[in-house]
């Protein structure tokens, strides 16, 4: 199987735990998204802000990984909110602007309107953007 690229949009605060646990939790921990991945597919994550509620404008990739679970599984963080994860090894790397990207990424057909493809919450990218975040990042491992 192909390996397929992946944005997936979560704020700096809730990333930063992924990391830390070793795992991806995408749009309000739904599950379809982490099923569309496959194990070595490659994770991006885009933060429009710092904390979910009140966080504070971003608008930085934060985060880059690669897919390792097979399949996504239910944690429960709390007795009402249980959501779905997905294990993903974290590659070393700096949060990157996507402001000067914006012109070179393919998925931003108008730049005026650049946030449009990010309100899905989760969304497959080529690999040339991929690339291309992963070297503003420094990330000299993805492949």
């Amino acid at each position: 199987m192909d390996t397929r690229y992946w944005i997936g949009v979560v704020s700096q605060s809730h990333v930063e735990r992924g990391v830390a646990g070793g795992f991806a939790q995408l749009c309000h921990g739904k599950c379809a998204p982490l099923r569309r991945m496959n194990v070595g597919d490659w994770l991006v994550y885009y933060s429009p802000k710092t904390d979910m509620t009140d966080g504070e404008p971003l608008q930085m990739f934060t985060a880059i990984g690669q897919v390792v679970g097979e399949s996504a599984y239910e944690y429960e963080m709390s007795p009402k909110f249980i959501p779905f994860r997905r294990d993903i090894v974290y590659a070393a790397c700096k949060p990157a602007a996507i402001q000067p990207l914006l012109p070179r990424l393919s998925f931003i057909h108008d730049v005026k309107r650049w946030g449009y493809p990010f309100r899905s919450g989760h969304f497959e990218m080529t690999k040339a953007d991929f690339d291309l975040i992963a070297q503003q990042m420094e990330v000299h491992h993805a492949e």
